[in-house]
């Protein structure tokens, strides 16, 4: 396995790089034979391992010294089974009531979804949700607090439903509607959504409905459960078989273990929110890319909630720092390395999907932390929180293998997926100040692989930010303009990886 540590002298040495020049092809394998001889030569393994990295045609490594970390995939079974659907974006309800928006005839919009995928998630629900109503003829409005959805908006909605071929989650009023406000609604929506609907919600983060005076002080999780039983029973009179999903709350995530108990059977998804925290001047670059203390313990609680049940669970509305997000933080290339991440510690958890917040927000205005910009003006653009999004539905698909990095930190990540088609392909995520680079053992046979490269001008930048090289095209379109090759040999390569970036390597099929 590689080794970890710094270049003797802090620094490769040029000559011995130039003296290497004439045989790249072989000294990865060279490097392996030293390594099965003696396993003692560590210090002359890792100076010309770095210049193998230099030499193979890997852009150069920042600073004046990278350590060398090991990265190797394990063998065993997989970790989890990425579902398709796994990528998703979230709306406020207020969004829907903006005539235009959401629909097929937007097409830089509808393009800038379809180049995530074809089988995402929409969420609609939001704060505004439970201040909505649905009135079929009036004339829509978006505010936070007196939004009205009528038929043409929902017309809209499921038009850009069938262009993007995503599916719909939808979250009904309980805050301040009615059963018979849900009933007309949920008929309305299930109408223009048909085979794309995939669960309505009931109520949006309901653990907070004291705070946001939608009930009294007090209200706690047995009351919901009656109203939701109430509403639940009001729906499928009207709307036999109607699919719903629960609890959508804020934080309290022993709601979700007890209306897996109360209710798992009779629903499709179990869901929950999640945010770094509130927006403050606390909330810094170094603390979106640092460790969130509370977050394995809450996907662990999920993923047992969903076990004991059977019914999976997603992460419905989520971004970096709630109230819109943090200036100059969650618009920033730092919010694509983390949403990278994010993505793959959720599917490492065993979670079914995630929708990432965007557009217009409860406080009625655009988001710092939307992935797909919005100037009000009609134009929509890709923010840097979607570079890390199209990151991740290149690389996220099939199974996720085990990996294991010889010396764990918070700023190295690395995760392997193997795609339903075949090959490997390895994400690898820099969240650090100082460059590194990875020996990647990945057990393949493979000959060669292919590096794609996240990258941007330093990790506060709002703009030059890169996927393959490229950028996102005005109209919402994006091809990778470069990737490096490099050899395998024995299922080893180097990948220098710079501060405040993300790889995407895959380990191509051997012709032979």
């Amino acid at each position: 396995m590689a080794h970890s540590g710094s270049y003797p002298g802090g620094r490769v040495d040029p000559g011995s790089c130039s003296r290497l020049k004439n045989s790249n092809v072989a000294i990865l394998e060279a490097h392996r034979k030293v390594l099965v001889r003696d396993g003692m030569n560590r210090r002359q393994f890792m100076r010309n391992s770095a210049c193998a990295a230099i030499t193979l045609g890997a852009p150069a490594v920042l600073g004046s010294a990278q350590p060398m970390i090991g990265v190797r995939v394990r063998s065993g079974p997989p970790v989890a089974s990425i579902p398709p659907d796994f990528l998703g974006l979230g709306y406020e309800i207020s969004s829907v009531g903006r005539p235009g928006l959401l629909s097929r005839t937007n097409s830089v919009y509808v393009q800038l979804v379809r180049t995530l995928g074809f089988d995402g998630v929409l969420r609609v629900g939001g704060n505004t949700a439970d201040y909505a109503r649905y009135s079929p003829a009036a004339q829509a409005v978006s505010t936070p607090f007196e939004t009205v959805v009528n038929d043409a908006v929902l017309q809209e909605l499921g038009g850009f439903l069938q262009a993007t071929r995503w599916k719909l989650i939808w979250a009904l009023n309980l805050g301040r509607g009615s059963e018979a406000d849900a009933i007309a609604e949920a008929r309305a929506v299930q109408a223009v959504a048909g085979e794309r609907l995939l669960a309505f919600e009931i109520g949006n983060e309901p653990d907070l409905f004291s705070h946001a005076k939608h009930r009294p002080p007090g209200y706690g999780y047995e009351p919901w459960l009656a109203d939701y039983r109430r509403y639940k029973t009001a729906l499928r009179a009207q709307l036999p078989g109607i699919p719903l999903a629960g609890p959508d709350v804020a934080g309290k995530t022993d709601w979700v273990t007890r209306f897996a108990a109360d209710e798992g059977k009779d629903a499709v998804l179990l869901t929950h929110h999640y945010y770094r925290e509130g927006q403050n001047p606390g909330s810094t670059i170094e603390k979106l890319l640092g460790v969130d203390p509370k977050l394995q313990t809450q996907l662990e609680q999920l993923r047992a909630a969903s076990r004991s049940c059977g019914v999976p669970y997603r992460i419905c509305e989520v971004n970096s720092f709630s109230g819109g997000g943090r200036p100059g933080v969650s618009d920033t290339l730092a919010a694509a390395l983390w949403v990278l991440d994010y993505m793959f510690t959720l599917a490492s958890n065993g979670c079914s999907g995630v929708n990432m917040e965007t557009g217009v927000n409860q406080l009625g205005f655009i988001s710092s932390y939307s992935p797909i910009g919005d100037d009000e003006q009609g134009h929509h653009s890709a923010a840097p929180e979607y570079y890390g999004m199209l990151a991740f539905s290149l690389a996220g698909r099939g199974d996720l293998l085990p990996v294991e990095i010889d010396v764990p930190t918070a700023a190295i990540k690395a995760y392997a997926t193997r795609p339903k088609e075949g090959g490997l392909v390895l994400t690898l995520i820099n969240k650090g100040e100082v460059a590194s680079v990875l020996h990647l053992d990945t057990g393949s046979q493979r000959r060669e692989a292919s590096v794609m490269r996240l990258s941007g001008p330093a990790v506060d930048a709002k703009t030059g930010i890169t996927l393959g090289g490229a950028e996102i095209t005005s109209r919402g379109t994006w091809k990778a303009a470069n990737a490096e090759v490099l050899p395998v040999r024995k299922g080893q390569l180097m990948i220098p990886m710079p501060a405040a970036s993300a790889a995407i390597v895959s380990i191509l099929q051997s012709n032979s």
